[in-house]
């Protein structure tokens, strides 16, 4: 009988613990805000950055430099965002987003990278309408919980790839 409570409490860890640690949860509660801003019938734009989602879905790193970039508001009408451009589609103008897919690749020094695609042009009348963006985001493990800690997007000019932490640090200095 000793066995057996001890098998049941160990899997009642065990599964809390892989939820907990789950690297594309964040991730998706970012993207269902995301997919909900540019959808057509969405009248209330959802702050990815508001203080409920700082608090439990960034890491205290990614927070801390949001607050410092946060110092220097872009001319939006909030006058709180340092950013005046949707981060994860990457600009200031989207359709609904289409076919969107997250995956998680293998945890590397502990961080995982979750990838997520969408097409963001699909409705547009444009070469590019078809293309998929990708955005990564780097997600650790803080306090037992899966957090983002950075997020990647391609930049089509360089074909290189932009930080947004990166990105805050230069806001944060007045650049």
């Amino acid at each position: 009988m000793k066995t057996i409570a001890i098998v049941i409490a160990s899997l009642i860890v065990f599964s809390g613990a892989a939820y907990a640690t789950d690297a594309t949860a964040p991730v998706k509660e970012i993207m269902d805000a995301t997919k909900s801003n540019w959808a057509d019938n969405n009248s209330d734009w959802t702050d990815i950055f508001d203080a409920s989602r700082l608090d439990h879905l960034y890491s205290k790193d990614f927070v801390a430099r949001y607050q410092a970039a946060a110092q220097f508001p872009a001319g939006d009408d909030d006058g709180i965002s340092p950013f005046d451009y949707d981060v994860i589609v990457n600009g200031q103008d989207a359709c609904p987003l289409e076919d969107l897919t997250v995956a998680a690749a293998p945890p590397v020094d502990g961080t995982t990278e979750v990838t997520v695609r969408f097409k963001k042009s699909a409705c547009a009348d444009t070469p590019d309408a078809k293309d998929y963006t990708t955005v990564r985001f780097e997600v650790v493990e803080e306090a037992g919980q899966a957090v983002i800690d950075d997020i990647v997007t391609e930049n089509i000019e360089t074909q290189g790839r932009d930080s947004l932490k990166a990105t805050m640090a230069l806001i944060a200095k007045g650049q």
